[in-house]
């Protein structure tokens, strides 16, 4: 999950062309449906993106009780709007009323805390959770924008890997060579330098044990010469998410797939490339395409149907986008990487969001 950020942002507004008292706000990429006449190409407006929650007294301010997600019906969600995707609100709050928003979105500024809006947590279920323990040395994931809120994390051209996103739950592992010690989390845990105590009812656990991640990982670090590595893998089948790829969560055929690596070597955190030092080793998330980045192809890429059964059997979640070469990015201030996600899978109903 991306990392909450509510700012002011210049908008480019669109005709809807299903609906003669809408338009569409464009922030990034992402289009808003709004309503027709209330802004223009130019101006600036407060964008609230996804997965945000909302305090009640904006909710009433911007005339959608009721009209939101979630059992709190507080959550921003993408819907489709007369035939048109709706990512985020775009709104001018009363209580920002004496804000220069043109001023404040050239500063970038946050006004998640001063609105009240908090980002959503998932859920996290009996299987999911367990006994935790403080884990200092846990090589921690890192959070994921969205290519169509930040389309310059790439240049156009530049050589890039476009991998499936899956919808499961992610599981990091570390292992550290000099202790011989194995690290399990999940992303939620694993932000918070927690890792869970083994227990043979756990998700993540009954994960690594099943596909030998903690072994692999091993291999890994005595070939790279590495302190520690860290394997991070999707979980996936029936009872972990909506969408199971047909593996089964709940019994020996628990699905996962490795998406990334990384490694302290010389006192230094870097990357690695799955591919290169996992192949054979683990089932690793499908590569779909390889080549010049060109956003077009990356949101045409991030739709159809899922490649991980080999069989089609539901839609796609959408695709994680990486540099050939890894590499530092101003946009991120972090690491050149960015994820793309489906419109169908969006709006999907029924979905599960689990962490």
């Amino acid at each position: 999950m991306s990392t909450l950020r509510v700012t002011a942002e210049v908008l480019t507004v669109h005709e809807h062309p299903n609906a003669d008292a809408l338009e569409l706000a464009q922030v990034g990429l992402y289009r808003a449906v709004v309503a027709k006449g209330a802004y223009r190409t130019g101006e600036a407006a407060v964008y609230i993106p996804e997965q945000s929650v909302l305090p009640a007294g904006l909710i009433e301010e911007l005339g959608l009780t009721g009209r939101l997600a979630g059992s709190g019906a507080d959550r921003v969600k993408a819907v489709r709007l007369r035939g048109e995707l709706s990512q985020g609100i775009v709104c001018r709050p009363r209580s920002l009323a004496d804000v220069d928003l043109t001023r404040a979105a050239a500063d970038g500024t946050d006004f998640a805390e001063l609105l009240g809006i908090t980002k959503w947590v998932p859920p996290i279920p009996p299987t999911m959770s367990g006994e935790v323990e403080s884990a200092p040395d846990l090589l921690p994931w890192v959070d994921i924008e969205n290519i169509q809120r930040y389309p310059d994390i790439f240049t156009p051209g530049e050589p890039v890997v476009l991998t499936e996103k899956l919808h499961g739950s992610a599981c990091l592992l570390t292992y550290v060579t000099d202790e011989e010690r194995v690290y399990v989390s999940s992303k939620g845990f694993g932000a918070k330098s927690l890792a869970l105590k083994e227990d043979p009812r756990n998700l993540y656990w009954r994960a690594v044990r099943g596909h030998g991640v903690a072994e692999a990982a091993a291999r890994v670090a005595e070939r790279v010469g590495a302190r520690r590595v860290g394997v991070f893998g999707e979980v996936y089948g029936a009872g972990v998410q909506d969408l199971t790829y047909g593996a089964d969560g709940r019994r020996e055929t628990l699905g996962y797939a490795a998406f990334d690596v990384s490694a302290e070597i010389d006192g230094r955190v870097v990357w690695l490339d799955p591919a290169q030092v996992l192949e054979g080793e683990l089932p690793l998330v499908p590569r779909l395409f390889e080549g010049a980045f060109d956003i077009e192809r990356v949101l045409e890429v991030a739709s159809g149907r899922e490649t991980v059964s080999g069989r089609e059997l539901h839609l796609r979640e959408g695709v994680v986008i990486r540099p050939a070469v890894e590499r530092y990015s101003a946009v991120t201030g972090g690491r050149a990487i960015a994820k793309a996600v489906s419109p169908a899978y969006l709006t999907r109903k029924g979905g599960t969001e689990y962490e």
